[in-house]
């Protein structure tokens, strides 16, 4: 599979969850200075968590050597998972205010979590690690932006299946990864 579509299938999931907890912020209704904030927040943190997959992807790399790319697709595939569950049972009580102070930071990185299984795989899936993480950080901006406009649109309906997405791609892209790995896709 050709580098640069990795890349767009990595940024493009991550920007998904992304979007999908700023369609929730959005529905309450964010200034311009809040969008800026937040979204510079989110795709700091998917940058941040990314960097520390990376430095634990090289020393599992050297401890278990080729199973440490297998770990890390698998990675991938659980965190898949496990945001599709979270899209399906996610509480829809009162939402806190996400815009500012401990909250947002709460926030940024709950939502980048699943990067640092992404950035633990970026090392064996044969992408160039600063060309990744710009990817991911303009994809989160956008992401932001448009889950905070369309939030402020669409509701809950538009929240729930972004994170649905995103979590089937996720697995889709660890699936893939693997299968080309065992078939020898390069």
């Amino acid at each position: 599979m050709h580098a640069a579509l990795k890349v767009a299938l990595i940024a493009l999931s991550l920007s998904l969850d992304v979007f999908a907890v700023c369609v929730g912020v959005g529905m309450r209704g964010v200034t311009a200075k809040m969008r800026w904030r937040i979204g510079l927040a989110f795709a700091s943190a998917e940058v941040l968590m990314n960097l520390v997959g990376v430095g634990l992807g090289a020393v599992t790399g050297r401890l278990l050597g080729d199973f440490a790319g297998d770990l890390g697709f698998m990675a991938l595939i659980g965190v898949g998972l496990y945001m599709c569950y979270e899209s399906v049972h996610r509480d829809e009580g009162e939402k806190m205010d996400l815009s500012s102070g401990w909250p947002l930071f709460v926030a940024s990185l709950s939502i980048s979590l699943d990067s640092l299984g992404i950035g633990f795989s970026l090392a064996y899936i044969g992408v160039p690690i600063p060309v990744s993480l710009s990817a991911i950080f303009a994809c989160s901006i956008a992401a932001t932006a448009a889950g905070l406009y369309f939030g402020r649109r669409l509701g809950a309906a538009v929240e729930s299946r972004a994170e649905l997405l995103g979590g089937v791609l996720l697995m889709l892209t660890g699936i893939v990864f693997l299968l080309g790995k065992a078939l020898h896709w390069g």
